[in-house]
């Protein structure tokens, strides 16, 4: 053996003895186990992912201005509108755009609320094969699959709640007076938009890219799997 040889080995265990037993600990804790795991389980642990940005995510946006306070997915003018809002600005009607914008944030926290009962029925229905790609899958696979799987029984739940909550405040006849006031300003062209279709689109979508931010904390930070399993099955994608 050369002396270069040598020197080097000794400068490896050096390092390796000079780790404490805690740190030793902590880097073993943190190599993948995942020679037992059985599909099962694999199921199991993306399931638990899923219920994870469910609980920690979607609740948030069901608070009051869960989503009027989040920039992720503050619901915000349609572009048919957007001209409305800033003619209102232009002539001091800034108050009641702003009481538009916040009305429309309200009916899509007032809906999220409906949200959990159908998420826990679609995670539910996760197969093995489902499992299986959405492990190895994109960062947001889990967030597609659920996407699919509820996108038609959530729109058909959040429009009436969004439009009962319109109802509640006044809000159709909110709009009808802000649309109105912008109809009658010389030289513009008239607008009529379906907005209770459009906050209950808006407000899917804010769910779903919610769930995502989740998903993509759990499948890069070991920190944000919050049990055992997650840490397990997700160190089978690190692995990938």
């Amino acid at each position: 053996m050369s002396n270069s040889t040598l020197k080097y080995l000794l400068t490896v265990l050096f390092a390796l003895f000079s780790v404490s037993c805690g740190e030793l600990q902590q880097v073993i804790n943190q190599l993948p186990q995942n020679a037992v795991l059985g599909e099962s389980e694999i199921a199991a642990g993306l399931q638990q992912a899923l219920n994870q940005g469910i609980d920690k995510q979607v609740s948030k946006l069901a608070l009051d201005n869960g989503f009027y306070n989040n920039e992720l997915v503050k619901i915000l003018l349609p572009d048919e509108l957007k001209k409305v809002d800033a003619t209102l600005r232009d002539i001091g009607l800034g108050s009641l755009a702003d009481k538009g914008l916040k009305i429309m944030n309200s009916a899509a926290e007032n809906a999220v609320k409906e949200a959990t009962p159908i998420f826990i029925e679609a995670v539910k229905s996760m197969t093995i094969g489902d499992a299986k790609s959405i492990l190895l899958g994109s960062n947001d696979a889990a967030t597609e699959f659920l996407k699919k799987q509820t996108s038609t029984s959530l729109y058909n739940k959040f429009n009436p709640i969004i439009e009962s909550s319109f109802d509640k405040v006044g809000a159709n006849q909110i709009w009808s007076n802000i649309i109105n006031r912008y109809n009658a300003i010389p030289l513009t062209n008239n607008v009529n938009p379906d907005l209770t279709d459009y906050v209950t689109t808006e407000a899917l979508n804010g769910v779903f890219k919610m769930i995502a931010v989740e998903e993509l904390e759990i499948r890069s930070k070991y920190s944000s799997r919050a049990t055992d399993l997650l840490k397990r099955v997700f160190a089978l994608q690190d692995g990938k």
